[in-house]
């Protein structure tokens, strides 16, 4: 079997039709975390969920290139990308949320995709400026973990972003992490929006009792820390492991965890109004 190559591409991006397209945005927001494995992409995709079925019209970019999973929390993964002279149309998640991920473009969903930085800054400029996002309220943007490139394009592409919120778990380890994540985008003058303390304690299902699996309230010192506003956090429930699985996002629920997560979302929403 052939040895997988890097792929080699020149990418030439109209910065007239990006600004346009980015004009046409009031609000876009980055979710980001310090590492893997803190719930980031089910985060912002029950951000941009709740945000949508609130009647605004929001989108999703998936900017994580190297791991693309919205497609996958959104039970999306086998739809087709289609695009004409005018741009690429999003998929549209009823009752209207806009989607654009990497994972559309893949051959199969085992495919790896093997670019260095220059090629990652590429695509996701055309994720910018090639989607026809048209007007809107609020985008989202899943960005992987870490400080890497992919968060540095963003930072340099979106300079009004309306900022970042940074998800991390109450465990020491995640905290050091996303410590970093609020000094990057203090770097880059990006507002933080706020940090959201996921898996934050597992009520017993039998005696009701709050197993501290990760620690409790770590997220919440390391705002205060940080000086900037804690968001609120996100219990762990074994529903939000299942229907990630099964592709439905949890926040329009009616359990503990959705309750929670709803009030963040208010709290992004009034960050927004400032």
């Amino acid at each position: 079997m052939a040895e997988s190559k890097p792929e080699k591409r020149s990418v030439v991006v109209d910065n007239a039709k990006l600004n346009d397209n980015l004009c046409r945005i009031k609000h876009k927001i980055v979710v980001m975390s310090g590492k893997g494995g803190v719930g980031k992409s089910t985060v912002a995709v029950n951000l941009a969920v709740s945000l949508s079925d609130q009647g605004m019209q929001v989108g999703l970019l998936d900017v994580d290139i190297h791991g693309p999973n919205v497609p996958k929390l959104l039970n999306i993964e086998n739809e087709q990308l289609i695009g004409d002279d005018k741009g690429i149309t999003p998929i549209i998640v009823p009752p209207g949320l806009k989607v654009m991920s990497m994972a559309f473009l893949l051959k199969d969903k085992d495919s790896p995709i093997i670019w260095r930085g220059p090629v990652k800054m590429g695509a996701i400029r055309q994720f910018l400026s090639d989607v026809n996002w048209g007007d809107l309220d609020y985008l989202i943007i899943d960005l992987p973990p870490g400080t890497g490139d992919e968060p540095l394009s963003i930072a340099q592409l979106i300079p009004d972003a309306a900022g970042a919120v940074i998800v991390t778990t109450p465990q020491e380890l995640a905290l050091l992490d996303s410590r970093k994540s609020v000094n990057f985008a203090r770097q880059l003058d990006m507002p933080v929006i706020g940090i959201i303390e996921n898996m934050s304690g597992l009520k017993c299902p039998h005696c009701g009792e709050i197993i501290k699996l990760f620690k409790i309230g770590g997220g919440e010192n390391a705002a205060k820390d940080m000086g900037v506003p804690f968001l609120g956090r996100i219990p762990i429930e074994q529903k939000i492991v299942e229907m990630g699985d099964n592709g439905e996002p949890f926040a329009l629920n009616e359990f503990e965890s959705s309750i929670e997560f709803r009030k963040i979302v208010e709290k992004i929403k009034d960050n927004g109004r400032k």
